[in-house]
């Protein structure tokens, strides 16, 4: 935890490296990801303050568009959400079946990388991002991070398949 605080304090010590963070923000990407402490997103990127926002979830689950969605109906309801019923609600999803085995070994990596584009999908039919696509932007892309290699791979439709970037 120390090195937590000691972060911290160190940042008070910037302020020209934050002030002008006070402005605003325009981020480049959405960057959506599992919320496994191992994926690092300013490592992949190595994005800055305010270059994107990121949305990380348990299993990079984007929920259906309106798809009463545990989170959102607990929210308008204004239900307590100590339980954190939304987690189960989410994985239900998208949580592909467990396959046995290996990081290195490729039924996994197939069972993982399956719902990394069921996601990428999903977000393409909420109608907010499909009405932007037609604009040419935003430009959606699904990586996926090799966390034994530290390898990234993207999803190239021309081959369906994931290569190295």
């Amino acid at each position: 935890m120390q090195p937590l605080t000691d972060n911290a304090r160190s940042r008070g010590q910037r302020p020209e490296e934050f002030a002008p963070l006070a402005a605003g923000q325009s981020p480049t990407a959405l960057f959506i990801t599992c919320s496994d402490a191992r994926v690092a997103p300013a490592l992949l990127t190595a994005a800055r303050p305010g270059e994107h926002v990121e949305l990380r979830t348990a299993g990079s689950i984007v929920p259906p568009y309106h798809s009463h969605c545990g989170a959102v109906g607990a929210l308008v309801r204004g239900d307590d959400l100590s339980g954190v019923p939304a987690v189960r609600d989410r994985l239900a999803h998208a949580a592909p079946d467990g396959v046995p085995g290996r990081p290195d070994d490729p039924a996994v990596a197939d069972a993982v990388r399956a719902p990394v584009l069921a996601q990428l999908l999903r977000l393409r039919s909420y109608p907010c991002v499909d009405r932007r696509r037609t604009e040419g932007r935003p430009r959606l892309r699904s990586r996926y991070d090799e966390v034994h290699t530290g390898v990234v791979r993207e999803y190239r439709t021309r081959t369906d398949s994931f290569d190295i970037l």
